[in-house]
This record gives structure tokens, C-alpha cells and sequence, in this order.
């Protein structure tokens, strides 16, 4: 029988470091505000103002890398090799188009970057990776059918704003509404199919450790020794918990236990894109049986509870915990139900479907070299009020979020 552990906030390890898993600051500003069109998706959408057209709207999305770009900057101060920053320009991008796809996006897309950075930090050499390494992502996603063209971008020095860089993108697209998938349609009685973070696909180059762009403040922290702290000022907030500031036991170059890749490896793989993926799966069943896709990035799995009514989300098959959060988990002591709440731990991309769908969503993953299952279901909410509510089923343990 499965213990059931107690809902927490955001009171543990990650909050400590001043991130929010639940973003419950931010949520309480925006649901304020006028939700757009389709109040319950994904994204919010907008009336196509662009061009007038009655049949179409307008999505934007804003996004980063986030403190990812800090492993980046240590890899190269210790290497010398500033080609990883087109990781760093991927994570950026990805984490905008794979928002977007959860709406029903698929072409028609104007991304623009934006770099900010200390200039006596990061010289010229790193911009043109990232400029470079921008180019090669938009050409990989547009060889795999997604519709995107580079609107250009900006590139601000601002020394006194960061020590370092931050890198940021902004996607925007019109939408014909007829294409909208409306994560309203969430509601018990669907298959949850989860496709996997890690691995490695047909369209990546090598293998992902699936840390995606989510949790990476901890991650640093949690994996990293003191060497860095103490070498790289620049690359944390001198406001952090001593005892939470590069804290683990690891460097780089060493062997992630588990796993082929080191633990830098592993903390800067790229974030995994589901463009081929999703826009086959709607290609082939149409936006009205894809009842809800979900990017699970910020509120890791956790995050689907924003959307849909009366649901009661149940994951009871979860993939194997990846190695990078295995470690993550080890080394810090940071127990299940904050690990699931902050990290993706394992798939990163929910399609909530009817069972008799399934099959088709399992059969397109597996063309494209994903691993892909049923990790769960949706019924009802037993909640007093029919408030959505999740409950993760793993390793004998019942982690509920409320």
C-alpha cells in the first residue's frame, strides 16, 4: 500500500534559493487579467488584430534558457570552448515552440532572441555561437516540418543588470481557430500518454539527459561543489544560504552515475523539442481529439493541474527516474514530492486523449525513435470544491498536490 504524502509549498530547497516551483506569486497577478480567447489553453490567444481576419487568432510567447546559461558560462571559463552556447540558444527557443505546439501551433512562427550580457564577461565569440547556433535550430525545426522564420532580435549590454548573460526569445504566430487545441477539454475519463525527456531520438544528435530548462537553479546548485562558488562568483546570488550555494559533491567532467554522460553533460543537454512529434500527432488525429497537450516545464508534474475542470489527475506509471534526478535526488536529500514538482523526472510532454487514441499517439512517438506510455489518467475530483488535484503514484508513495 502507497503512503500519502501531505501538499507542500514552496517552502523547500528551491524556494530557499529564490525560485518559485508553483509561480503561485505570478499566477495571483495574471488570472487577474483578461485570459484571452480561449481562456483555459495552454497559451493565452489573442483576436488576429494583425490582419482583421475573424477565423484567426494571434499567440506570443515569452521565454529563456534561464539560469541555464550559467552552466554554459562555467563550461567555457573551464574550457574554453564557447560551442556550447548553441545548446544555451536551443534551450531559449525550445522552450517557447514547444508552448506554442501545446495550443496547436505548427507553422507561421516569428521568433525573435534577445541577449543581454555583460559585455567585459562575454565577448564576441559567445554571441556568435549563439547567433549561429539560433540559425541551426530554426533549420532543424523547419527540416522536420515546423513552419519558422528568424524575425532578428537585440543584443543589450547591460553590465550593471548581470555579472554574466541571460538569454531570452520571444515566438509569435497567427492561428487559424479551427486549429486551436483548447486544453478546456481536459476533464475526467482520458489517457494520459507521456513522451519522454531523455534518451536518445531521431532527430537529436546524441543523448539527452532530459533536464529540459526547468529546476536548473537547484540542479547547479544541488550537483556542483564549492570550486565554483569559489572560482565564479559572478554565477550566483551572494543572497543564497551558504549551505545552498554549490553545495554537492561533483565537477563537470565527472561520470554521472547511472548514465555515459558527465554531470556537465548532463546539466547542459539541450532541451528536448516535441515539434515533429506534435504536429504529426496533429496531423493525424486533429485538433479536436488532442483534448489537451501539456508542456510539463515550470511546476514540473504538477503542471497540468492549471488546466481542464473537476479533474483529478492520476500519473501511476511514470517512466524510470532519469539518472540526472536520481542524482539531483541523492546528493541533496530533496524527497520525492518537491523532486516531481520542480523536475519534469522523466517526460516532459503530456497528450491527454481517449483510450481508444492511444495507439496512434504511441505509434507516431515510437516512428521518431521516442520513447513514449501511458503514465496515467484523469477522473473525477474528489476535492471538496472539484478543484483539480494530482496525485503521483510512485515507488510506493502517494505524492498529492491540491
Amino acid at each position: 500500500m502507497a503512503h500519502e504524502s501531505k501538499p507542500s509549498s514552496d517552502s523547500g530547497r528551491y524556494a530557499a534559493r529564490g525560485v518559485s516551483a508553483s509561480k503561485s506569486e505570478v499566477h495571483a497577478a495574471v488570472d487577474r487579467l483578461d485570459r484571452g480567447l480561449y481562456p483555459s489553453a495552454f497559451c493565452k490567444i489573442v483576436a488576429d488584430n494583425l490582419t482583421g481576419n475573424p477565423d484567426q487568432c494571434v499567440v506570443t510567447h515569452s521565454d529563456g534558457s534561464g539560469t541555464k546559461a550559467l552552466l554554459a558560462y562555467l563550461w567555457w571559463k573551464e574550457t574554453g570552448d564557447a560551442t556550447v552556447f548553441r545548446g544555451i540558444a536551443q534551450d531559449s527557443i525550445i522552450m517557447n515552440i514547444d508552448d506554442l505546439l501545446c495550443v496547436g501551433v505548427t507553422k507561421g512562427v516569428i521568433l525573435s532572441s534577445t541577449i543581454n550580457r555583460n559585455a567585459k564577461a562575454i565577448p564576441g565569440a559567445i554571441l556568435a555561437e549563439l547567433i549561429n547556433g539560433t540559425e541551426d535550430v530554426l533549420a532543424m525545426l523547419r527540416a522536420q516540418g515546423f513552419g519558422i522564420t528568424s524575425g532578428g532580435g537585440e543584443t543589450a549590454d547591460v553590465g550593471d543588470l548581470t555579472p554574466t548573460l541571460t538569454v531570452d526569445s520571444t515566438a509569435t504566430a497567427i492561428l487559424a481557430r479551427k486549429d486551436v487545441v483548447d486544453a478546456a477539454n481536459v476533464g475526467p475519463g482520458l489517457a494520459i500518454v507521456g513522451i519522454a525527456s531523455g534518451g536518445t531520438c531521431a532527430y537529436e544528435k546524441g543523448e539527452n539527459s532530459g533536464i529540459g530548462s526547468n529546476g536548473l537553479t537547484s540542479a547547479r546548485h544541488e550537483l556542483l561543489s564549492k570550486y565554483y562558488a569559489e572560482k565564479y562568483p559572478e554565477t550566483y546570488d551572494k543572497a543564497t544560504p551558504a549551505d545552498l550555494a554549490y553545495c554537492g559533491p561533483h565537477r563537470l567532467h565527472d561520470p554521472l552515475p547511472g548514465s555515459a554522460l558527465t554531470v556537465g553533460q548532463a546539466l547542459l543537454s539541450p532541451t528536448r523539442t516535441y515539434a515533429p512529434y506534435a504536429l504529426r500527432l496533429l496531423q493525424a488525429l486533429g485538433p479536436q481529439r488532442v483534448k489537451g497537450l501539456v508542456h510539463c516545464s515550470g511546476g514540473g508534474q504538477t503542471k497540468c493541474r492549471r488546466f481542464g475542470t473537476n479533474v483529478h489527475f492520476i500519473k501511476d506509471n511514470l517512466f524510470p527516474t532519469p539518472p540526472i534526478f536520481a542524482e539531483i535526488a541523492k546528493v541533496s536529500g530533496t524527497d520525492a514530492k518537491e523532486m516531481h514538482q520542480v523536475y519534469n523526472m522523466g517526460h516532459r510532454l503530456e497528450i491527454f486523449l481517449t483510450p481508444a487514441d492511444v495507439q496512434v499517439a504511441l505509434q507516431l512517438a515510437a516512428s521518431l525513435g521516442l520513447a513514449a506510455q501511458v503514465i496515467g489518467r484523469t477522473e473525477a475530483s474528489t476535492q471538496p470544491d472539484g478543484s483539480n488535484h494530482v496525485t503521483v503514484i510512485k515507488d510506493q508513495q502517494a505524492l498529492a498536490y491540491a
